[in-house]
């Protein structure tokens, strides 16, 4: 298994864009559960924790593809910059507004901005391996890496903002998360000779999502976002409803968890199968592996539960990304998977809205049922419209 990772990082500065890549993301793990514990310990109220949250995530979705945008005509180190310090602002300034009991807009205006600002390092991450490798077999290695080191920050992020946040202090997790942001962000922005070019855009006013495979997997991604974000905030309130509020970080761990074995498993091996029949059958798999959750009671027992549903997170993700890289144009890249992200983005704001809503009223057991219905959806769309995604493969291995 470990075999086609060896000889991955060893080009000049691939070591550096990596660390910092995957210390300037664990916020996207640590946000969402962390506004969650504080919000809902200030007002009891998951609705209004969802809620909040949920401006977080919405404002990502919109701005993300624009931010995208904008480093594909400007080069990265020049937008991550002055991004990385409003948000640092902002998110400071959401945690006095909870620190000192302001008036609740004030929640929803600081979320609102440090959502429009947080920058999807992930696809910034990704356009460098993409540059360092397009066209070679080992992109599919590196994606699956990438992959790998997300759902590692999924296991590791939940856990550790839920410890920061019930043990030590309700603030701590997100102090953590800003301090994780400010300096994984200018540590990638000052790595210079590893970012990807600025290249002429050849068509103006063309946008990625306008390509019909871009907008399938939005549209399919958009389904699997709303499965993750109403999974984080159900799950919370499961863990309290069977008194253990602070094992919720760890079930979402273990959620991760499945994501990222099952992510080292799929990029060790040299596909033979289209990346579009990939794509299909580990949504089939994400959507049985969920189907057990509703039906256990037991919080070891879900643990287990959300490991195995975790199985097949990372392989969608990995062909998600591989078939953008291959139907956008080089100077939409990061642009192109910026759509991937915002669809996730909008997913998961509306998952923990209706999470918190489905949770207050049915109770969370049965909220888990808009998170099997919202996985089902996915698999319709990405079933549906799969032969948007037909195009030719790309080298074999032998030739890279």
């Amino acid at each position: 298994m470990v075999g086609p990772y060896r000889g991955l990082f060893n080009g000049p500065g691939v070591k550096g864009f990596v660390l910092a890549g995957f210390v300037g993301r664990m916020p996207m793990s640590m946000l969402g559960i962390g506004v969650v514990l504080l919000v809902q310990g200030l007002t009891g109220s998951y609705a209004i924790a969802g809620a909040v949250a949920g401006v977080c995530n919405i404002a990502f979705a919109i701005a993300a593809p624009l931010s995208g945008r904008l480093v594909d005509r400007f080069g990265q180190s020049r937008v991550i910059i002055p991004f990385a310090a409003v948000n640092a602002l902002a998110l400071a300034a959401l945690m006095l507004s909870a620190r000192l009991d302001l008036p609740q807009w004030t929640l929803y205006a600081a979320g609102l901005l440090v959502g429009a600002t947080s920058l999807s390092l992930g696809s910034m991450v990704r356009a460098r391996w993409s540059h360092l490798h397009g066209g070679s077999a080992k992109l599919h290695t590196a994606f699956a890496f990438e992959s790998v080191a997300d759902e590692v920050i999924f296991v590791t992020g939940p856990a550790l903002v839920t410890v920061l946040a019930t043990m030590v202090n309700p603030y701590a997790g997100l102090i953590v998360a800003l301090a994780c942001m400010f300096s994984g962000s200018i540590a990638l922005a000052l790595q210079r000779r590893t970012q990807p070019p600025v290249q002429p855009v050849r068509s103006a006013g063309g946008t990625p999502i306008l390509i019909p495979g871009v907008a399938l997997l939005s549209c399919v991604y958009l389904g699997l976002g709303a499965v993750f974000g109403s999974v984080d905030l159900i799950t919370v309130a499961f863990a309290e409803e069977h008194g253990a509020k602070g094992a919720a970080g760890f079930l979402l761990a273990a959620f991760a968890g499945g994501s990222m074995v099952s992510g080292l498993w799929f990029g060790s091996r040299s596909w033979r199968i289209s990346l579009r029949g990939r794509f299909v059958r580990s949504l089939g798999v994400f959507v049985v592996g969920l189907l057990p959750i509703m039906f256990i009671g037991d919080v070891r027992i879900m643990a287990a539960g959300l490991f195995l549903a975790g199985l097949a997170i990372s392989p969608t993700l990995i062909t998600g990304f591989s078939l953008t890289e291959r139907l956008v144009p080089p100077s939409l890249l990061t642009e192109g998977m910026a759509w991937i992200s915002t669809s996730i983005g909008f997913g998961v704001a509306i998952g923990a809205w209706a999470g918190g809503r489905l949770t207050e009223t049915f109770g969370p057991s049965n909220a888990y049922g808009f998170s099997l219905a919202a996985a089902f959806l996915a698999v319709v769309v990405g079933l549906a419209g799969s032969g948007l995604l037909r195009l030719p493969e790309a080298p074999s291995p032998a030739k890279s």
